[in-house]
């Protein structure tokens, strides 16, 4: 993925966009990372790129102990986003900016041997003729389950809180509720497998529960937790994020179409 127009004494630094995709349509093995805020990754990325945002995630005081825990959070951030020191990684934002260059320099703070920095990112990307993806990398996935803990009116699209009333497509209706018990707490572990079983969220999926804003997904994603689910994520934006982009596909569960 290397060439050199520029001069530079390390251009395997970067990656333009022509030699990125050949090398993805050659079948290398690579995690692409999209480092913009979450309404430009929905807005169109990179095909297979996850996204991952810490622009906002600082330290002001490197002292020992703050500065362990500041570097274990970016740490665990990039794992979660299938960063591995296996397979090389690609960082792109809008431009060659400085969103990128920060990651960068957290890879090779990290010892990571293989990362680069998309020259131009996705303005050079699109500039060169090719394709963006709207699609969100965990629809149709059989190992992902995406969980609509909302009412039965939000979820079949009676009750429309955002530009666009429905569901997110082959999303998994379980109301939050039904993870409590008439006593208001949570119901057995036991009550609890058995219901998400027969809903079809299982621990060898990852499970992405959603509601409007995040509140009541979050409660499903405790439930989760408590039964140690070992891949949950609570979808923070929800339906009002979704449901307002209206580039975003969704459908209509229970409703006849016309």
């Amino acid at each position: 993925m290397t060439d050199n127009p520029k001069g530079y004494r390390h251009p395997e630094l970067l990656v333009t966009p022509q030699a990125l995709s050949a090398a993805l349509a050659s079948g290398a093995s690579t995690t692409l990372l999209d480092l913009r805020p979450a309404e430009q990754y929905a807005g169109g990325h990179l095909p297979g790129a996850v996204h991952l945002d810490i622009w906002g995630i600082s330290l002001i005081d490197t002292d020992p102990a703050p500065l362990r825990a500041f570097l274990w959070i970016i740490e665990h951030l990039l794992a979660e986003r299938g960063v591995s020191a296996d397979r090389p990684v690609v960082l792109y934002e809008e431009t060659s900016g400085t969103r990128a260059a920060r990651a960068f320099w957290f890879l090779e703070f990290f010892g990571h041997p293989d990362v680069r920095v998309l020259d131009g990112g996705v303005r050079a990307w699109t500039a060169a003729g090719l394709p963006l993806s709207h699609q969100h990398d965990r629809l149709d996935r059989k190992d992902a389950a995406i969980l609509d803990t909302r009412a039965d009116a939000e979820y079949d699209g009676t009750l429309v809180r955002a530009a666009r009333g429905g569901a997110i497509p082959g999303a998994i209706h379980l109301e939050w509720k039904q993870s409590v018990g008439p006593d208001g707490a949570f119901k057995p572990a036991a009550d609890l497998n058995a219901m998400f079983a027969h809903a079809g969220v299982t621990p060898d999926r990852e499970v992405v529960p959603y509601c409007q804003g995040g509140y009541r997904a979050a409660h499903s994603y405790l439930a989760l937790r408590l039964l140690g689910f070992p891949r949950v994520r609570n979808y923070l934006g929800s339906w009002k994020e979704w449901g307002d982009k209206t580039e975003l596909p969704i459908e209509h569960p229970g409703q006849p179409e016309d």
